[in-house]
């Protein structure tokens, strides 16, 4: 079974500690816990890197290896055709999840390269979103 890669960007590694009036307490580690208990025994790969050439990496070993892609690409988003051109090449199904609702913030957070290649996006759920999001991709892969 391919497992859903859940790829994190830029600072997400502060989460709980960084803007909590917007990110809120959760941290990242506990966010992991919460995906690998929704997946239960459908294997994940988590990661998080502040690198771009990494997160592209990690596209690419989704591309190879992987079932789906929920992807928080965090300030890449609104900057890395490199991503959006990585995201391109996988053949199954991507979520983008912002944990805030990007539509609400700064009008430079409102234009997403990665929206444009994304099945599905969610945003402004908070860390509550991450969960949500592994059923959503479960149940379309189990489609």
């Amino acid at each position: 079974m391919k497992p859903i890669y859940i790829l994190n960007g830029p600072n997400l590694n502060r989460l709980g500690k960084r803007e909590p009036e917007i990110y809120g307490t959760t941290t990242l580690a506990e966010v992991e816990a919460m995906c690998r208990d929704v997946a239960g025994a459908h294997p994940v790969a988590f990661h998080q890197t502040n690198s771009e050439e990494r997160l592209i990496e990690l596209v690419h070993e989704a591309i190879d290896e992987g079932a789906g892609i929920i992807i928080n690409p965090a300030a890449f988003t609104f900057t890395s055709l490199a991503l959006l051109d990585a995201l391109k090449m996988f053949p199954g199904p991507i979520i983008e999840l912002h944990i805030s609702n990007i539509h609400r913030r700064e009008p430079i957070y409102h234009r997403s390269y990665v929206s444009m290649v994304a099945t599905s996006v969610m945003a402004g759920f908070g860390a509550a979103g991450y969960p949500i999001a592994v059923r959503a991709m479960l149940a379309r892969l189990a489609a």
